[in-house]
């Protein structure tokens, strides 16, 4: 790294970090509806986001400052492993198009504002509901933790804070500031700020891809002594394995776990709540349709994002942290002004997501146990309220994870993040297309899948971790090595499936649907009468 503080590239960094602060405090007057006191209002942005409002947020949403930073260091590291990133976010667009227009349509007739409201209400289970909610704000702090991680990681390498024996105060000072405004606005515009400095924040990422994509392989001779170099590294036995360190071209003896990742994952991306909670602000089904089609130009990005991993190798980049690859590559490679605007994009690539994911962990407590469990009569109001609150304790707990915990930490909750959030899957799109599955048996097959998948990844061990060292394990009964989230995910339907036979066939009480078959195909004019949600849809079958 080098010594020092960057300071043109932090200027810069700052003009554009100030900007979007402004816009976030100035969203809150954006689209202002006459009741903001609703969680409508305050964490959907009054669901009136068009095609290209709701593209832009989708794709600040899913494609994060920690895909920005993650990703190409996992090819910096390893090689050809990391791209399953890739087909991943190919093979989820035709998924959710089957899928989140029905869930947009019978959100938008019920009111719904989270996955665990239409779990409620389509099964009459509040249990079921809660276990879905539990889970979307276990799986989601980490994924917020990790997006300061991206800031901090920025940080570092523009020397700013001093080095690792400044005054932890000193040192942790940009963060917090960051943090301190990220919290403001949120709590003060709710979406709204996220939806509208996504424009800035997808517009400056597009901008350094393209011009690192061509700028950096000029400098370093062209792609043919790329990815000599990248195979020159990989090549070389790693002591602690006797193994290549990596491979340049995916071995075969890696396929079931590229495979089972990258389906994994595929099934488990939409499965978030902030996902959920951008799709749901939309004004339209249609809407959804449409971003269905067009999302794919972020994977095209991703694509040629990943492929700076192996530019890092070849420019020579030395770091201890693989986080920080990428933005020691922006620091070597590009004038210090356009390395402010690369750091930019990777830290507004941090605010816009996690604004969303605390909004929607912050909705999920709000209506699934605040007003489930704690106050059922719970105005409108006192929802937001609370919602607004919910958010800023979010971000603090993310915080004190970021400053207090090691950073492979918060990575290894991260990856069982994902392994947890796959096991919501069956309650939430088996149940947009049928009614045939038990409540009990879907909470029977999540908690199988849930402690199975606990357990089998922290049984994973790494040259440097003894637990949490990785998702992939041995399947059992097929002896290859897979992605543990699909290996549970399996267990779970298979249990949700056996118990569903058996508690039918003893009769089993299932459960109020509140829905009908034409909820899920109604559109904006069709919204009718909303249903109080709170009154309808109990465990006890009334």
């Amino acid at each position: 790294m080098n010594g020092g503080v960057n300071g043109v590239a932090l200027t810069v960094f700052i003009l554009f970090f100030v900007a979007v602060t402004v816009m976030g405090f100035l969203a809150a007057r954006w689209r202002r509806a006459d009741n903001e006191a609703s969680l409508d209002e305050w964490g959907l942005g009054g669901r009136s986001f068009g095609t290209w409002i709701t593209w832009f947020l989708l794709g600040g949403d899913l494609y994060t400052a920690y895909t920005f930073v993650a990703v190409p260091a996992a090819i910096y590291a390893a090689g050809a492993s990391g791209f399953f990133a890739v087909p991943y976010t190919i093979l989820v667009y035709p998924l959710i198009f089957t899928f989140l227009p029905r869930l947009w349509s019978v959100s938008h007739k019920h009111g719904y504002v989270t996955t665990s409201d239409f779990v409620r209400g389509r099964f009459g289970s509040k249990g079921l509901s809660l276990a879905v909610a539990i889970t979307g704000i276990l799986a989601t702090m980490p994924y917020i933790a990790l997006q300061l991680v991206g800031i901090q990681a920025v940080l570092d390498v523009m020397g700013v804070g001093g080095g690792e024996n400044t005054n932890w105060f000193v040192k942790d000072l940009p963060l917090l500031i960051a943090f301190g405004v990220l919290a403001a606005y949120t709590y003060s515009s709710g979406l709204r700020a996220p939806a509208l400095i996504a424009f800035v924040k997808d517009t400056l990422i597009y901008i350094v891809i393209a011009v690192a994509i061509i700028y950096i392989p000029i400098k370093l001779g062209g792609f043919d002594d790329i990815f000599a170099a990248a195979g020159d590294k990989f090549s070389k036995i790693n002591p602690a394995t006797d193994k290549p360190v990596g491979a340049l071209a995916p071995g075969s003896s890696g396929t079931w776990t590229y495979a089972t990742l990258a389906l994994g994952s595929a099934l488990a991306l939409f499965m978030y709540p902030h996902s959920i909670t951008a799709t749901l602000s939309s004004k339209s089904r249609e809407v959804i349709r449409r971003n269905t089609t067009i999302l794919p130009l972020y994977s095209l990005m991703l694509g040629l994002l990943a492929l700076l991993g192996f530019m890092a190798i070849a420019a020579g980049v030395k770091v201890e942290n693989g986080q920080l690859a990428i933005p020691q590559l922006f620091e070597d490679m590009f004038p210090d002004w356009f390395t402010g605007v690369a750091f930019a994009a990777i830290g507004i690539g941090a605010l816009v997501p996690a604004a969303i994911m605390s909004i929607a962990a912050a909705n999920l407590f709000t209506r699934n146990i605040y007003k489930d469990f704690i106050k059922p009569d719970a105005t409108p109001a006192q929802e937001t309220k609370v919602s607004k609150l919910v958010s800023l304790l979010v971000k603090v707990g993310a915080l004190a994870f970021v400053l207090t915990m090691d950073k492979t930490v918060a990575i290894n909750f991260q990856l069982l993040g994902g392994i947890w959030i796959l096991q919501t899957f069956p309650a939430l799109v088996g149940g947009l297309f049928t009614r045939w599955f038990h409540r009990w048996a879907l909470l029977a097959g999540w908690a199988v899948g849930m402690v199975y998948g606990t357990v089998a990844a922290y049984g994973v061990a790494s040259p440097t971790q003894k637990h949490f060292g990785g998702s992939a394990k041995e399947i059992p009964g097929i002896g290859e090595i897979g992605y543990i989230g699909m290996t549970a995910f399996v267990l779970n339907v298979v249990v949700t499936v056996v118990l569903t036979f058996v508690l039918k066939a003893l009769k089993a009480p299932e459960g109020v649907d509140e829905t009908s078959p034409s909820d899920y195909t109604a559109d904006a004019g069709d919204k009718g009468v909303q249903v109080d949600l709170p009154a309808v849809g109990t465990g006890s079958g009334h």
